[in-house]
């Protein structure tokens, strides 16, 4: 038998219809939204590749470390790309700035992951990959600061 009312019809369908209609909306929403642009600097680049194996590296620690040191490496990683993409859309007082922060988080970034090979969180392997991919954006964070100082 038919329900007798709307209200019998809102309470038997609408936790489908409601829930339904939310992923279509984030699916609409995933389909229309672009990343930002991120200019031509390579460094955004580098940043995203070594993150990438950061991030595949973070999976395989031991769960005693992955929750303490790793997310700690994790959140400087993010911090230091933060740093740089500010810096990327800064004039020259704030740009100065915010590269001198990403500097310090890079600095961070790298003893920290020091640690972890250390306490044998994290395989040599990985640790000389990261490592040298650090260094290499180092390198690059160092000369864009020696460029704003002349």
């Amino acid at each position: 038998m038919p329900f007798k009312n709307s209200r019998h019809a809102r309470n038997k369908f609408s936790g489908d219809i409601i829930s339904s209609n939310i992923i279509f909306n984030f699916f609409l929403l995933c389909l229309t939204l672009k990343p930002p642009p991120s200019g031509n600097l390579p460094i955004i680049h580098k940043l995203i590749q070594y993150y990438k194996l950061w991030h595949e590296t973070l999976t395989n620690l031991p769960k005693t470390s992955r929750y303490t040191i790793g997310f700690k490496i994790d959140g400087l990683f993010l911090e230091t790309t933060e740093f740089i993409l500010m810096a990327a859309n800064s004039d020259a007082t704030g740009k100065s700035l915010h590269l001198k922060k990403a500097s310090d988080k890079l600095d961070l970034l790298k003893f920290f992951l020091q640690v972890s090979w250390e306490i044998k969180a994290m395989p040599n392997n990985k640790f000389f990959m990261l490592s040298e991919s650090l260094i290499e954006i180092g390198k690059m964070l160092g000369g864009w600061i020696k460029k704003m100082k002349t």
